[in-house]
């Protein structure tokens, strides 16, 4: 019998919503457990010391065992499945975007998001008013990137949808959040139309 899937989770997360995404088209049952990260509610001793010491979420809880890290538990789900490339180099090169992602793209596309769509511009301290511009500058070059590569392919590795997909896809659909503009990148929007119209897919605040 299967290990029950629990995600430890803030619902308005994109990085919470790449396992709910890739959970929800490879049809797989997956609790959820909420908790108000704007509350504290993973700084607590009950979460440090059961959940993640870390005090971040997602975790995806299989079993009594906790994965951290988004892009890690969305691999573990999808494990032997379509959407990680059969091929060594596709493989390789979806592992790539999905690094990327967390380095060059998530770092501005969904730090703009979350300070300006639930902190507010007028709640920011200076240091993070300081840092708008650079951010912007930096979401808009990831997205120019993905928008580059989009012009020659419909998805990021392959002939298909696959973890890159799902890991890029979680932000830049809600990107405008931040102040971005998805109308300046084309081939972008054709291929989160794309991500939209695939079987079992569930939206952010599904």
């Amino acid at each position: 019998m299967p290990e029950p899937l629990v995600l430890h989770e803030y619902a308005q997360s994109g990085n919470c919503y790449k396992i709910r995404l890739t959970a929800a088209l490879l049809g797989l049952p997956l609790e959820r457990r909420e908790y108000d990260i704007l509350k504290g509610e993973t700084r607590t001793p009950a979460f440090l010391s059961a959940v993640n010491a870390n005090g971040r979420i997602p975790v995806l809880q299989v079993g009594d065992r906790f994965l951290p890290e988004s892009n890690a538990a969305s691999f573990y789900l999808a494990d032997g499945t379509r959407l990680i490339p059969a091929d060594p180099f596709d493989r390789a090169d979806m592992l790539r975007w999905m690094f990327w992602e967390q380095y060059n793209h998530e770092p501005n596309v969904a730090t703009l998001r979350f300070w300006l769509a639930f902190v507010g511009e007028d709640k920011l301290t200076q240091q993070q008013r300081e840092q708008l511009p650079a951010k912007r500058s930096a979401g808009e070059a990831a997205l120019r990137l993905m928008d580059e590569h989009l012009e020659r392919r419909d998805w990021f590795v392959g002939d298909t949808i696959s973890l890159a997909d799902i890991a890029l896809y979680a932000y830049t659909h809600v990107a405008e959040d931040g102040g971005l503009r998805l109308a300046a990148y084309p081939a972008v929007q054709a291929w989160l139309a794309r991500v939209v119209a695939q079987p079992g897919y569930v939206p952010i605040d599904g």
